[in-house]
């Protein structure tokens, strides 16, 4: 059977944690979107820049 104390500690214990937010979800979307970014822009100036204006 499961203590009731120490279920009442472990319930606190994650209150605390879900109330200071999502803040690593937030770091990962952030480093996973400059990536995407970082990757575009790299690609533009590799790829098309050199060619110049098609006619």
């Amino acid at each position: 059977m499961t203590d009731p104390q120490t279920s009442d500690e472990e319930d606190r214990r994650v209150d605390e944690i879900v109330a200071r937010g999502p803040s690593g979800a937030f770091a990962v979307a952030g480093v996973a979107t400059a990536i995407v970014v970082a990757i575009y822009f790299i690609f533009y100036l590799v790829v098309y820049l050199p060619r110049g204006a098609v006619q």
